[in-house]
C-alpha cells in the first residue's frame, strides 16, 4: 500500500567552489553539465509514478542557488505535474555569494517558501580557512534580502568544532545569528572525511582540531543559549521555532517515503532504501537512453526487525524520543519487550530515559548518542 504522503529530494551537485570540508557527492567545475543534468533530472520527475500526496520537496546539494534559477523553476514545474499538496513544505539550499534578487524573485514564484542559508561561523577568518566562497557581510546581505522578499522561514547553518575556533567565536556567532531571528538553526559539529583537503591540513599538523571537551562544551553552550532564547531542540542538530521544526526531516526520520532525484539522492519507497549512481557522466547517459534503473543502487530491502531497529536509531535521534504507543501502534507490540536487553543494558549506562510513554537519549546520551544508535545495528 502507497503511504499517504511523500516527500521529494532533488540533488544539484554544482557549486562555485566545493568547500575544504565537503565530502558530498558535488563539482565545481563540471558547469558545462549543468543544462544536460537538469533535462535528465525533470526526465527522472516525469517517470516517477506517485499515487501519494507530495507534502515535502527538498533542494539541495552541492549548492542550489549557483545554478540559473529558470532550472529551478523547471523542476518545481515538473514535480507540480504531479499530486503535491498546496500547503506543501518546499526548501532550497542557499550559498551567500551565489544569491540574486532575480534568483530570490524566481524561488518566490515557483512557490518555495523556506530557504536554508548556509553560513558556518560569523568570523571571516575562519570562513576562509574551511574553504567558503563568502564573508559574514554577503551572508548578511543575503539574509536581509530574503527576507524583504517575504520569506518568513529561513534555517541558518552553524558549525562548531572547527580548527582553531574558540567559545568566544561561538559565543559570537551565536549572538548575531540570534539577533537575526531565524526561524531555525541547524548546528554541526565538524566531521573530518578522508581525503578533503581540511582532512590533510589536518594530518600535516597545519589545522589542529579542538579537544574533544571543548567541542562538546561548545555543543552545550549552543543547546542552552539556543533554548534560553525560544528555539525548541527537537532533533541531535536541530533548533527551531515552535511550529518551524524542518518537516521534511522529520518525516524523514518518522519513517515516512521520500524519493531521492538526481546523482547519489537516496530514497525510502516500498521498505527499500536505494540511491542513484554517483557518476554524473552515467546518470545522464542513462537517462538519456531510459534506463532508469540502471542508476539504481538498492542498499537494503527491510524485513520487519530492520524496520523496527530503524525506527529506534531515527527516533532516539529526536529529543522527544520514541513514543512507545506509537511503535506498538505501527509494530502491534511493545519496545520495551522487543528491545529489553538492549534498553536494559543503555539504561544502566545512563544513556537513555525510559518513562510511561517515551525512550529518549538523556543528557550524557546526547554527548555519546552514536553509542546508543549502535545498540540497534545489528
Amino acid at each position: 500500500m502507497e503511504n499517504k504522503e511523500i516527500g521529494i529530494y532533488i540533488h544539484i551537485p554544482f557549486c562555485k567552489k566545493k568547500c575544504d570540508y565537503c565530502d558530498f557527492i558535488s563539482f565545481s567545475n563540471k558547469d558545462k553539465k549543468i543544462e544536460e543534468y537538469i533535462n535528465a533530472i525533470i526526465k527522472e520527475i516525469e517517470q516517477q509514478k506517485i499515487k501519494s500526496k507530495i507534502t515535502t520537496i527538498y533542494i539541495g546539494g552541492g549548492t542550489p542557488s549557483y545554478i540559473d534559477s529558470k532550472y529551478i523553476k523547471e523542476i518545481i514545474a515538473e514535480i507540480k505535474k504531479k499530486n503535491v499538496d498546496s500547503n506543501a513544505e518546499i526548501t532550497i539550499e542557499v550559498n551567500p555569494g551565489t544569491i540574486t534578487k532575480n534568483k530570490l524573485d524566481d524561488y518566490k514564484e515557483v512557490g518555495i517558501n523556506r530557504l536554508s542559508i548556509g553560513l558556518q561561523v560569523t568570523q571571516n577568518e575562519l570562513l576562509k580557512q574551511i574553504g567558503r566562497i563568502h564573508d559574514f557581510e554577503q551572508f548578511l546581505e543575503t539574509y536581509e534580502m530574503a527576507r524583504k522578499f517575504g520569506f518568513n522561514n529561513i534555517n541558518i547553518d552553524l558549525m562548531l568544532g572547527l580548527p582553531n575556533q574558540r567559545i568566544k567565536d561561538l559565543r559570537e556567532s551565536l549572538e548575531k545569528i540570534i539577533e537575526l531571528n531565524p526561524e531555525h538553526i541547524s548546528v554541526y559539529s565538524l566531521i573530518v572525511e578522508e581525503g578533503t583537503p581540511i582532512a590533510n591540513k589536518i594530518k600535516t599538523g597545519e589545522l589542529i582540531l579542538p579537544e574533544e571537551d571543548l567541542e562538546r562544551n561548545m555543543y552545550w553552550y549552543v543547546k542552552n543559549t539556543l533554548e534560553l532564547n525560544g528555539y525548541r531542540h527537537y532533533e541531535i542538530s536541530n533548533f527551531a521555532k515552535p511550529g518551524y521544526e524542518s518537516r521534511h526531516n522529520m518525516n524523514c526520520w518518522n519513517q515516512k517515503e521520500y524519493i531521492g532525484i538526481g546523482i547519489a539522492a537516496h530514497s525510502y519507497r516500498d521498505i527499500t532504501r536505494y540511491s542513484n549512481t554517483e557518476d554524473l557522466s552515467e546518470y545522464i547517459k542513462n537517462v538519456k537512453n531510459g534506463h532508469f534503473e540502471r542508476n539504481r543502487i538498492i542498499h537494503e530491502i527491510q524485513k520487519e526487525d530492520d524496520t523496527k531497529r530503524e525506527h529506534m536509531i531515527l527516533g532516539l535521534r529526536q529529543i522527544n524520543g520514541i513514543s512507545i504507543s506509537k511503535f506498538k501502534e505501527k509494530f502491534g507490540e511493545n519496545p520495551i519487550y522487543t528491545f529489553r536487553n538492549e534498553l536494559k543494558k543503555l539504561t544502566e549506562e545512563k544513556l537513555i530515559i525510559v518513562d510511561d510513554n517515551n525512550i529518549k537519549l538523556s543528557n550524557k546520551g546526547l554527548d555519546f548518542a552514536n553509542i546508543v544508535w549502535e545498540e540497534f545495528i545489528k
